[in-house]
């Protein structure tokens, strides 16, 4: 079962990345990444999505509450199974105990960290595929280590408590079979609101006239050089005597009588 769950999960990752990513560049929003970590790396904290570009319709959000209504009675249902346990008193080997006790502090800590928070992202953004496909991959691992919680429990523990986690187990794989349900019929819509983007897209840039190209003239001929003016050369004027400086002094030195 184990195996399947996972082959299932990365069949449905391998199917959507292109889409999310595709998604987002049209809506230019930026998705949140999904948790990695087997045992609840989704108590990371990111941003809240953002706005839906078209209205959602009440169907689709009447599903998704009915979904997130049922995962919430669950996870009360689940805290509450978990906490009668008494894993102290197995009789089992001190790993199995261990592997038991850390198993059920981790659910623990998802259903009251993780889970809430993207139960209210989703809330907030009924049809984001980012915050859907990040609540399905959050109830995959939930799955996993509650499915290991209720083998133990019932090699280990009492019959009752075995019973009792088993439907919360049962619960939990219901929500998530809705979710990827829901997932797939998100990533068609999409896809074809992408494909209609695209083809409303490529007619309006057909409706553009093409301007003619600009014809650019380019005058690539040197113009003649000028010759270099040649530099005028100024001779000084001779200075001479005016005539009546030489009457003047012929008057103050007169020819003495002989």
């Amino acid at each position: 079962m184990l195996w399947a769950n996972m082959n299932c999960t990365a069949m449905l990752t391998t199917g959507l990345v292109s889409m999310m990513w595709t998604a987002a560049a049209l809506s230019q929003s930026t998705p949140t990444s999904a948790p990695s970590h087997p045992q609840y790396a989704a108590v990371a904290h990111t941003p809240d999505s953002a706005p839906q570009g078209s209205p959602v319709s009440y169907a689709s959000v009447s599903q998704l509450n009915s979904v997130l209504t049922q995962l919430e009675s669950a996870s009360k249902t689940t805290q509450v199974d978990l906490q009668k346990l008494r894993i102290e008193h197995w009789k089992a080997d001190k790993s199995s105990k261990q592997q038991a006790l850390e198993n059920v502090e981790s659910i623990q800590r998802n259903l009251q960290g993780a889970l809430p928070e993207i139960i209210s992202q989703l809330r907030g953004a009924p049809e984001d595929l980012s915050a859907s496909f990040k609540l399905y991959r959050n109830l995959d691992a939930l799955y996993d280590v509650l499915g290991n919680v209720v083998e133990l429990t019932g090699a280990f523990g009492s019959k009752d408590d075995a019973q009792s986690l088993g439907n919360d187990l049962n619960n939990f794989e219901g929500g998530r079979k809705q979710m990827a349900s829901r997932i797939e019929t998100l990533s068609s819509a999409k896809e074809a609101e992408i494909t209609r983007l695209r083809a409303e897209l490529k007619t309006a840039q057909a409706a553009i006239p093409a301007e003619p190209p600009k014809k650019i003239v380019v005058d690539d001929t040197e113009p003649p050089k000028k010759p270099a003016a040649k530099k005028k050369t100024t001779t000084k004027p001779k200075t001479t005597t005016p005539p009546s400086a030489k009457t003047a002094a012929g008057q103050s030195n007169p020819q003495q009588p002989q």
